[in-house]
């Protein structure tokens, strides 16, 4: 079926790529508008945790009126594009403050649960066997999308941060267009079951279920967090090493590396199953936490090596664990499961985020993300009875 429509994976791709920019976009202009209205330090903590405030708001939404089910993924898909990139114009065209900027990034944020997990149904509506590989691109898109607004500020520094946001949103609307122009409703496309939050108690009644989700919290403690305070890291290490660095650029590019550890490891995956990829990466990317305050110090262009490895490692993993909380949710409760899954991996983004925000002006920024390290150790311990079911059993 996919060779008579070969545009169809690039498409959702690229659209899954435009509508997740959305996300950082608040971020790559916040020293400028720090600088203009006079945001305090605290503001980079505030509006991430609005933005995944707002995008666990919209998941529980979507789900419990089962939207995507009612209409058309692809028309919930370019709706929320185009609301998602009216409420990112929304911080240039209307916003008044700080409060005003929260509200619209919890907006962006709600709009952004009609995009990056529904491009993912509109993809399984088109690829079965492959649906992993397809899946391990989407999660890749996500990255590049998130770091895209840090390449836009880094590319002219010079711009103003209200073309940065006017850019994002231009890529995020078309990105809509093109996935209801050109990517129908697929042939495998099913219908989900209705939300019961009773499948809260699955997650910890499964003994599989339970190992795949907690691995996934342990990872979104340090996902998100990393993501957010990278271009702060590379601030105080470019000042305590009286360097010049392109912020901007650096962040876009820690960042963007993580497509690397995607889809390197949804081809490791193939041959060593997925428990034992998001193992290893969630193992990497804890070391990088532990060493941080270590590397911090050392000469720059170790210190930027270090953080494009750990980009590459720390969300090389999501992918893995997308696969593993799948294939190990209750058959009757997948979707359910799934969501509330989900939900919680991003509450536990926001308290890890405000954790470190609170921390960033009382600690050294060397140590800053070392706090992060608890997330992977307890992550790893949580995967231990999938790789013990995988030695024995000879599976993934």
């Amino acid at each position: 079926m996919q060779t008579r429509f070969p545009w169809i994976l690039p498409v959702i791709i690229f659209s899954q790529f435009a509508g997740t920019s959305l996300w950082f976009a608040g971020n790559a202009v916040l020293g400028d508008l720090q600088r203009e209205w006079g945001l305090a330090g605290e503001a980079l903590g505030y509006i991430t945790s609005a933005v995944q405030l707002g995008f666990i708001a919209g998941t529980l939404a979507f789900a419990f009126f089962a939207v995507s089910d009612r209409v058309s993924p692809r028309i919930v898909f370019f709706v929320c594009s185009v609301l998602g990139a009216l409420s990112n114009v929304g911080i240039y065209a209307l916003s008044e403050g700080f409060w005003s900027l929260l509200a619209f990034r919890f907006a962006t944020g709600f709009f952004l649960a009609g995009i990056y997990p529904v491009g993912m149904k509109i993809a399984s509506g088109w690829y079965r066997s492959d649906l992993g590989n397809a899946l391990g691109f989407l999660v890749g898109a996500l990255v590049l999308g998130t770091a895209f607004p840090h390449l836009l500020k880094g590319l002219g520094q010079a711009v103003p941060w209200e073309a940065v946001l006017l850019a994002v949103s231009a890529v995020a609307a078309f990105g809509g267009v093109l996935m209801l122009a050109l990517v129908p409703d697929g042939p495998y496309l099913a219908k989900g079951t209705k939300f019961d939050p009773k499948a809260l108690a699955a997650i910890f009644r499964s003994r599989l279920f339970r190992a795949s989700a907690f691995g996934y919290f342990g990872h979104m403690w340090e996902l998100y967090t990393f993501w957010a305070f990278v271009p702060l890291v590379l601030a105080a290490h470019a000042a305590e090493s009286a360097q010049s660095l392109n912020i901007s650029l650096w962040a876009f590019a820690v960042i963007a590396a993580g497509f690397l550890g995607c889809a390197g490891g949804g081809l490791a995956s193939l041959r060593s199953g997925s428990a034992r990829v998001a193992f290893a990466q969630l193992a990497s990317s804890g070391v990088c936490c532990a060493v941080s305050p270590l590397l911090f110090y050392a000469p720059t262009p170790v210190f930027l090596a270090f953080l494009l490895f750990w980009g590459i490692v720390v969300v090389g993993d999501s992918p893995q664990f997308s696969a593993l909380n799948a294939r190990n949710a209750p058959r009757d409760l997948v979707g359910s499961a799934l969501t509330i899954a989900n939900c919680i991996g991003f509450s536990i983004t926001i308290v890890s985020i405000q954790l470190v925000n609170a921390l960033a002006s009382a600690i050294s920024p060397a140590f800053l993300l070392l706090v992060l390290t608890p997330g992977p150790i307890l992550g790893l311990i949580a995967l231990t009875p999938l790789l013990r079911a995988a030695r024995a059993y000879g599976t993934s």
